[in-house]
């Protein structure tokens, strides 16, 4: 029996979110809004919706019965849609990140405890498979306390930010690279249990591609934070940079050992902890499968392997208990935050910035 009804804004980026819901019993997606109506004619069809719930205003796409709002459009309208869609008595699941401002980070924040609808920011790399078996070792103490995390996210996407040939830009040309910073934050405050308090950036200029385009064409940005545990954490982050592949990399180091995963295409990693490996035959390899190799044949439609489909269950069961999903608005909050603040420090000199803290 369909207990929440789905409705989806933004369906090309949308989509891969939105399919686990067409996958589990109590939910199925009825509404879809788009402003280019041969992609949004195109998406009707593949979710089966009635041409009558297919909507090019959001503001009528709002009036349609549902009980649940995807957002997968550009960054810049997240908050905007998600504030809208939760004062409309929905539900919200959002692309990341959640905001790009302190201002619109209150204003979410606020809106949440005000309608007392759910939300959750859908950070998949969190649902990465092995990130969730490292979980598991960390809170087994393997890795003893740690004390210095780092991530790098290096994709380069020149024809996303702009056309040479047209002379056009897109969205994210606006974008400074370290915004982007969920997928390397997250998932390492989710292993650590942490929150980030302070904050420093640092850019290297214009070199790859014209500063007057935008300051996402910022060579690279790297950050530093300082969490609430005393642990240190940095994330470099480029979309202009050239490497292939183009990589996640994550790493931690505990008092006891380390952890990370290749930069390469393969889906290994290392682990060395003092004690139960030998310095002469120094680390282990260990298998680093971003997608669950044991998932339903189901669970594989939403584009990144078996991390929509966990993400959205986790989603979908909260609802049914009335609980806080995973990666709450708080929880967004500390995994859209800290990027903000590092690329204002970066445009200051590298100076220290506290980093405000959102709570219930």
């Amino acid at each position: 029996m369909i207990k929440y009804q789905v409705g989806l804004v933004g369906v090309h980026r949308g989509s891969g979110l939105a399919y686990p819901f067409t996958v589990f019993p109590e939910t199925a997606v009825t509404a879809l809004c788009d402003i280019d109506g041969e992609r949004l004619a195109g998406a009707g069809e593949h979710f089966n919706v009635a041409d009558r719930l297919l909507f090019t205003s959001y503001e009528d796409f709002l009036e349609a019965p549902t009980d649940v709002v995807v957002v997968g459009t550009p960054m810049p309208l997240h908050v905007e849609q998600a504030v809208k869609a939760l004062e409309a008595g929905k539900h919200v699941l959002s692309e990341v990140t959640a905001a790009t401002t302190l201002e619109d980070c209150e204003r979410l924040v606020n809106t949440v405890k005000r309608t007392g609808r759910s939300y959750m920011m859908a950070e998949n790399s969190c649902y990465g498979y092995f990130i969730r078996q490292w979980k598991r070792w960390i809170d087994q103490g393997r890795l003893g306390k740690i004390f210095y995390a780092e991530s790098e996210y290096i994709h380069e996407i020149h024809n996303l930010l702009w056309n040479e040939k047209a002379g056009e830009t897109f969205w994210r040309v606006n974008r400074p690279p370290i915004y982007y910073c969920s997928h390397s934050l997250g998932p390492i405050l989710y292993l650590m249990e942490d929150r980030v308090i302070k904050a420093c950036g640092a850019h290297s200029g214009f070199d790859i591609l014209p500063a007057d385009l935008g300051i996402g064409c910022l060579n690279m940005e790297v950050a530093l934070f300082k969490t609430q545990k005393g642990a240190v954490i940095k994330v470099l982050r480029s979309q202009v940079a050239y490497r292939e592949p183009h990589m996640h990399y994550y790493s931690l180091y505990g008092t006891k050992g380390v952890l990370e995963n290749d930069r390469g295409r393969e889906e290994t990693g290392k682990l060395y902890i003092e004690g139960e490996m030998s310095r002469e035959e120094g680390y282990q390899v260990i298998d680093c499968p971003s997608s669950d190799p044991e998932a339903p044949p189901q669970a594989l439609g939403g584009g990144h392997g078996s991390t929509e489909y966990y993400l959205v269950r986790d989603f979908i069961n909260a609802l049914n208990k009335g609980s806080r999903p995973p990666i709450d608005v708080i929880r967004a909050m500390d995994f859209t935050v800290p990027g903000i603040c590092a690329h204002e420090s970066a445009m200051n000199e590298g100076k220290w910035i506290d980093v405000p803290l959102f709570d219930w």
